[in-house]
């Protein structure tokens, strides 16, 4: 049996020392408060804040971007509390007490990130109708991800499986357009 585990174990293991090697770097002032600045945009003021200027600026031109993004905000928050309740993965700064939670969580579980879920959706929309916000979305999307293991909020892993669900999610989303 520790044939089989040896394999999962290591990758658990990978994942634990990524998570504390990301999460050590939240010991640096700037770093903790640039990061915790991040996380809070992350939580949907970002998008939405970006929601209402493209409706302001291009008006009617807008809506079908602004309903795609909120369309894909209600599928993923669905998705993502679905997959949280059924995975039950605490958060890594409840499991090892070396990993410090500096930021603030939305919920009690880690796996997936719902965070990075929601940035990259937004991201993929945004750019499908806006292909000039390309150099605003995809480094703040960039910097979400990064947020996630240096705040302590989720593993590597967590973040790696909200990019795949976020990308998805656009991805399906795109065939009702």
């Amino acid at each position: 049996m520790s044939n089989l585990n040896s394999p999962l174990q290591r990758i658990n293991d990978f994942d634990v020392a990524l998570c504390l090697l990301c999460n050590r770097q939240s010991r640096y002032l700037f770093v903790r408060n640039f990061f915790r600045l991040v996380s809070r945009l992350g939580d949907g003021l970002l998008w939405y804040t970006l929601m209402a200027v493209l409706l302001l600026c291009y008006q009617e031109q807008a809506l079908p971007a602004v309903l795609h993004m909120l369309a894909a905000a209600l599928a993923g928050t669905a998705i993502y509390k679905f997959i949280k309740a059924s995975t039950l993965r605490p958060r890594p700064f409840n499991v090892y007490p070396s990993i410090v939670c500096t930021g603030r969580t939305l919920d009690q579980f880690s796996f997936p990130s719902g965070h990075t879920m929601h940035a990259v959706s937004f991201s993929l929309i945004a750019i499908f109708y806006f292909p000039q916000l390309i150099w605003l979305v995809l480094p703040f999307t960039l910097l979400v991800a990064l947020s996630r293991p240096i705040l302590g909020l989720h593993y590597p892993s967590d973040v790696l499986a909200g990019i795949g669900l976020g990308a998805l999610i656009a991805t399906l989303s795109f065939q009702f357009v």
